[in-house]
């Protein structure tokens, strides 16, 4: 997209084209305009003039425009000879937008949008964005990271930013599932990190969470998580950090052995896939919670029709219950997730 853009629009946020101009006056008049409507003008979201609505992401929400005034201008004592040829243009091209008349009712996500709740639309500005909270934090970093074995690729993108808290005396704590374990790049990873990170892993974890010095955190805003959340409200931020240390309670550290399952002929990943398809989970969506691949979790489906002596999948429910596999994998943790209107099952 920011390509496409460049080469349409080549212009600053201080000089919009007559599209874009129009597009931008009709979203701060009214409050938020149709994603569709902005198809044409991809400037607006390149500059950070529109953002997705949180409360309904078919629409865009402006940037205020004493936001951009005020964000531009601090760029531009950073480039002092620059700086006198550009103030007045700036000026003359948001004292109008800052006088258009506001919506009666603004809808709920112009308020916490850039504060509270900030969506980020696109990998480069995730990238960016995850640099400046790198760049800020001094103590803490929470990460959840769901899924089997951790690529290279996936290990090596945020490595920058790993090395530089460590650097700077930065401790980290890492959760994984127990599949990761398997993953050479994982353990070099953890060798080349040294003491400055922790790592623990669960059967399942929830969908990815990075918490810097506990007052930001991102997750995922969609499937395949070219879209993110930046979260800075404290209460949000307060129960995700919740979440991470409930889970941290009941995960087993990299350096310990998985707990024997005590039945002969079942590991410990077999237990915990007898307990979800007790709770009647296809298979796909088990190998999905427990980060493997569908022909793997098949695999240990057989092996435990085996060892059971299981004829037929109905049968198979009934042996893992007189097994009692039925319930979660024992594990040497303690205490219990709780979540408030949830159970015990457990969020790029």
């Amino acid at each position: 997209m920011a390509g496409h853009g460049a080469e349409e629009h080549p212009h600053g946020a201080d000089r919009l084209c007559e599209a874009g101009d129009r597009v931008y006056s009709r979203a701060v008049r009214r409050g938020r305009v149709a994603r569709r409507d902005a198809e044409q003008v991809p400037c607006l979201l390149e500059l950070a003039l529109l953002h997705p609505d949180p409360d309904d992401m078919d629409f865009l929400v402006p940037t205020a425009p004493q936001e951009v005034m005020t964000r531009l201008l601090r760029g531009m004592y950073d480039e002092v000879s620059e700086s006198h040829r550009r103030v007045g243009s700036v000026v003359a091209a948001f004292e109008r937008y800052a006088g258009l008349p506001l919506p009666r009712v603004q809808p709920a996500s112009a308020a916490v949008e850039g504060t509270a709740i900030r969506v980020l639309d696109g990998l480069s500005r995730i990238q960016a964005a995850m640099d400046e909270a790198t760049e800020a934090c001094t103590t803490e970093v929470l990460t959840v990271q769901p899924g089997g074995i951790r690529r290279e690729h996936e290990l090596t993108e945020g490595l920058h930013r790993a090395l530089a808290l460590r650097g700077r005396g930065v401790r980290m704590r890492d959760l994984y599932t127990h599949v990761a374990r398997h993953g050479q790049g994982l353990l070099t990873y953890l060798e080349l990190m040294g003491d400055a990170v922790e790592a623990r892993t669960l059967d399942e974890v929830i969908d990815r969470l990075i918490l810097f010095d506990r007052t930001v955190a991102f997750i995922p805003a969609n499937a395949d998580r070219t879209m993110a959340l930046e979260l800075r409200h404290p209460a949000l931020v307060e129960y995700l950090v919740t979440v991470f240390e409930r889970l941290w309670r009941l995960a087993i550290p990299l350096t310990a052995p998985l707990p024997d399952t005590g039945i002969e002929g079942i590991s410990h990943r077999e237990q915990s896939i007898a307990a979800l398809l007790a709770e009647g989970h296809q298979d796909a969506v088990i190998a999905e919670r427990l980060g493997i691949s569908v022909r793997t979790c098949r695999a240990h489906i057989a092996r435990l029709s085996e060892t059971l002596g299981a004829a037929s999948r109905a049968q198979l429910g009934v042996r893992i219950a007189q097994a009692g596999l039925d319930g979660p994998p024992r594990t040497s943790a303690v205490g219990s997730l709780a979540l408030p209107g949830q159970d015990s099952t457990p969020v790029r």
